[in-house]
């Protein structure tokens, strides 16, 4: 299935019920008074995040959603049932946008999560509430509240640990067959990759991460340009960003259209991750330099060392083969340890963070 990841909806809770004029009629028991009673409150309408889902598609078929009614207040001072809640499901890592405003209402990061997006309306008052000592009997009973109504825009950012970079035909599909059970397409045409697509590398039993491809970017990328400015709000949850370059890259499909050297691509890219959101050029980043199998083994390896020192690279670098496997599960394993030590690292941190809350609880006790 293609991914989805935009959708936009209409969600409207529940009106609450009308309260109720009543008045107690029974044998022996004259002037009873007032008892109607309130109407329930409706139903309330949320956002839940399933970590089953992983696309968007089922909201271009349906766009609008209700919660149910409150029921109305009733004699004998009984109170209306309240409407039921609506409960809609969304794959992890959706954005909540308020369209009218533009704001972000929540962010579902983590499963089982719940965002409530439209609140019901108050059931109505019945007439026992009105009664008094100068109104004995009260004709007053007030209507439901509205539940609220919303139209929403739901973006789905993919939660990944890795993100590849990379103009079209870099190597990107190829580099994820080689080191996952993913089959993207792979063609000899740029823009073979035309949505996102997810692998996961499994180093061993326990240790796994995963790894994201998207379409191919291109000089103006962030302003419009190509497919991948749709796409790149899927890298921004990574954590390790690979860039993907071809280390010889050949005219365009043969028909002399220059194509930009290793370095102008790598510039070229660093440009447009500035554009579209400056923190991703914050990211860790390592180069991967592909399709060294076009290449005598002494030239790539030089010709990878030119395009390092030519950059002023200082983050680590691989040259490999995507297509022939080659040097690609190195990459795999140094990730997983780059993981392992964040894990560890925010393991320390937390330790710290509760020993001096614990230090500052001790300093208040007693002498």
């Amino acid at each position: 299935m293609k991914l989805v990841d935009e959708a936009e909806i209409t969600v409207t809770a529940g009106n609450g019920g009308n309260g109720c004029v009543s008045f107690r009629r029974e044998k022996f028991i004259p002037l009873g008074g007032p008892d109607g009673g309130d109407g329930g409150d409706g139903g309330d309408v949320w956002l839940q995040a399933d970590e089953n889902l992983n696309t968007l598609v089922d909201f271009r078929h349906q766009t609008k959603f209700k919660a149910q009614r409150g029921e109305n207040g009733m004699g004998r001072q009984m109170y209306g049932k309240a409407g039921a809640d609506l409960v809609i499901t969304v794959p992890v890592g959706t954005v909540v946008h308020n369209v009218e405003t533009d704001e972000i209402i929540g962010d579902l990061t983590v499963h089982g999560q719940r965002l409530l997006v439209a609140k019901g309306g108050k059931g109505g008052l019945g007439n026992m509430h009105f009664k008094s000592s100068v109104n004995r009997a009260p004709r007053k009973a007030t209507p439901g509240g509205e539940g609220e109504s919303r139209t929403l825009r739901l973006e789905l950012k993919l939660l990944a640990d890795v993100g590849l970079l990379g103009f079209p035909n870099a190597g990107k599909s190829t580099f994820v067959r080689a080191v996952s059970a993913a089959t993207p397409k792979v063609a000899d045409y740029p823009f073979t990759t035309l949505y996102p697509n997810l692998g996961v590398v499994s180093v061993e039993p326990g240790r796994s991460f995963v790894i994201a491809d998207i379409p191919g970017l291109i000089e103006g990328a962030a302003d419009g340009a190509g497919l991948g400015s749709l796409f790149l709000r899927h890298i921004q949850r990574t954590r390790l960003l690979l860039h993907l370059v071809d280390i010889s890259p050949m005219d365009a499909l043969g028909g002399g259209e220059h194509m930009p050297s290793p370095v102008e691509q790598v510039r070229a890219i660093e440009r447009e991750l500035r554009k579209f959101d400056p923190a991703l050029l914050e990211k860790p980043r390592w180069l991967v330099l592909n399709k060294a199998d076009l290449m005598f083994e002494d030239e790539a390896r030089a010709a990878a060392e030119a395009i390092v020192a030519e950059l002023g690279w200082t983050a680590p670098w691989f040259l490999v083969s995507a297509i022939g496997r080659e040097g690609t599960w190195p990459i795999m394993l140094a990730a997983q340890a780059f993981f392992d030590r964040l894990r560890e690292e925010q393991a320390e941190a937390a330790e710290r963070e509760g020993g001096a809350l614990a230090g500052e609880g001790g300093g208040n006790s007693d002498a």
